[in-house]
């Protein structure tokens, strides 16, 4: 029998593992997502003249700006975007915790790298395919091709893609413009490994956790949410 996973928990499982993932990314210095790439740039270029400035508040801050973007190309501003905002404070939070053990780990073999690129990779899924059972709002990165998909009746597979593309694009450019053209820092092979794998093993993930759990609402808040 199946055993009883709350969507509640599922939020706070899928911050989480995606934030153990991505200090594991960082840790094995691949190359980060294509989502996560523009944030990690801005961190490693602005912790240089400010010390605090940390991966998870890059993460956070970039999220906010997207959301206020978003909010200004649909003329509107949901409720749900300020739970999306709480979601990606509670990842970034989380993952600057989860930087400091790693940052103790020797990583100079390739082996070890390896490793946790690898292992960086599937919990990093499976910290989405938990944000995929859960009704509460998603980080800005998934809300955004969201509402655009919604909003525009288009393919959200579709709009997926393109923001991929163009969050990719945008780190490439920020790259050159913080480092220099003969220095590539976040966009390396394994962003594009990721972007390719990524989609297959989120899936992968959620079947999974499918077949394991049957999740279930604790609390009787989805429809509020929905109507956001």
């Amino acid at each position: 029998m199946k055993k009883t996973f709350y969507s509640e928990l599922a939020w706070i499982a899928g911050a989480l593992f995606l934030a153990l993932g991505t200090a594991m990314m960082e840790r094995a210095d691949f190359g980060m997502s294509t989502v996560v790439a523009p944030a990690y740039l801005l961190y490693l270029k602005l912790s240089q003249s400010l010390p605090f400035f940390s991966f998870g508040m890059a993460e956070y801050t970039l999220q906010a700006i997207l959301l206020v973007i978003l909010g200004l190309i649909l003329r509107k501003f949901r409720r749900s975007y300020l739970f999306s905002f709480i979601t990606a404070l509670i990842y970034g939070l989380v993952l600057d915790l989860m930087m400091k053990p790693l940052a103790l780990v020797p990583a100079e073999s390739m082996a070890v790298r390896l490793f946790l690129y690898i292992a960086g990779m599937i919990i990093c899924a499976i910290g989405v395919a938990f944000y995929f059972k859960t009704y509460i709002s998603p980080a800005a990165y998934e809300l955004v091709v969201k509402e655009i998909a919604r909003e525009g009746s288009h393919d959200i597979g579709k709009v997926k893609i393109i923001y991929d593309l163009t969050s990719c694009l945008i780190a490439v450019i920020l790259s050159f413009l913080f480092f220099g053209f003969g220095h590539f820092e976040g966009v390396k092979a394994g962003t594009f490994i990721v972007a390719v794998l990524n989609g297959p093993l989120i899936s992968k993930c959620s079947d999974i956790l499918d077949r394991l759990f049957e999740f279930k609402d604790r609390f009787r808040l989805r429809k509020y949410f929905e109507e956001m």
